[in-house]
């Protein structure tokens, strides 16, 4: 959490536009003509500043004024400090007549991940309107129809793109505890060769993959149901049809109530990493930033 401002030492910031004009133009008279202000409202402005500040400002030459050694100093942190409110209100008020930021997403990473998370977002930013488009085929960032992805890669992105990590390719299979005979206790790795498999075809990585990698020998393939999305799987898993290959955190709320196990309890990483993606030219909009912003939080509390 940030520390608190020490905002008893703020001059009054009712003085500044006052003595910004002022400064600007060599003139408490035509500042008050560029603020719809009477002369002797800015003079009364420059007076509480320079009396909070304990220091001259301007000083007169004949009919003008000239600013001192210290108001010379002060003009460009004034300015420089308005000039940032400004942009930063019309930046706010730009974003209430934005097109709303659309998010490509999973299937799954839309219903078992993003999903029960964006009335938080919509609490935190109700300034920042979203619209999620959910892809079930392609893994590929469509930067055309999207201004940010939630997606997995195994492979560098293009320079022109922005990456923010948000979890680890994590790879474990799960099942109901039925399907073990309410047994929860672990079994051997081999022995997931004897249960009925639940494949995706439209993942990367897959039960072949998965088999090597634990040095299991050959996945039975005649014991394996193959299915479009991990959504699907993960509810056959659930109704104890036989076991899904996760990647990711997409089944750790049922893992967390008992309606799944990890029946070898085991978790081995895979090759890539789940992530945010964007044009490069996007990532500092306040929009975009706000968003990756709270992707990252929401990342980091699911590994806790």
């Amino acid at each position: 959490m940030p520390t608190p401002l020490p905002l008893q030492k703020l001059p009054p910031l009712s003085s500044l536009k006052g003595f910004e004009a002022a400064a600007r133009l060599l003139s408490l008279r035509a500042a008050a003509e560029e603020l719809n202000l009477t002369h002797p409202a800015i003079a009364n402005q420059i007076q509480r500043l320079e009396e909070s500040l304990e220091v001259k400002l301007f000083a007169r030459e004949g009919r003008h004024v000239v600013l001192t050694a210290a108001g010379e100093r002060f003009y460009p942190v004034v300015r420089e400090a308005l000039a940032g409110l400004v942009q930063g209100a019309e930046s706010l008020r730009q974003m209430q007549h934005a097109q709303p930021l659309t998010i490509q997403v999973y299937v799954t990473t839309s219903i078992r991940w993003l999903a029960p998370r964006l009335s938080h977002f919509q609490a935190m930013h109700p300034e920042v309107e979203l619209k999620l488009m959910t892809c079930s085929l392609g893994w590929e960032f469509d930067e055309a129809n999207a201004d940010v992805g939630i997606v997995f890669r195994d492979a560098s992105l293009a320079d022109h793109l922005h990456w923010q990590p948000l979890f680890e390719s994590r790879l474990l299979p799960v099942c109901s505890p039925q399907l073990l005979g309410d047994d929860t206790r672990p079994v051997p790795a081999d022995a997931l060769k004897t249960l009925p498999l639940i494949g995706v075809y439209t993942e990367g990585w897959n039960w072949e993959s998965y088999f090597e990698a634990l040095s299991l020998g050959p996945c039975p393939t005649r014991n394996c149901i193959v299915v479009d999305t991990l959504a699907v799987a993960l509810e056959m898993a659930a109704r104890g049809e036989g076991v899904a290959l996760v990647n990711g955190p997409f089944a750790d709320d049922d893992l967390a109530n008992g309606r799944l196990i990890n029946p070898t309890g085991q978790v081995t990483t895979g090759r890539g990493e789940w992530g945010a993606v964007c044009h490069r030219e996007l990532e500092r909009d306040p929009r975009v930033a706000t968003l990756l912003g709270w992707l990252e939080a929401q990342s980091r509390s699911a590994l806790t």
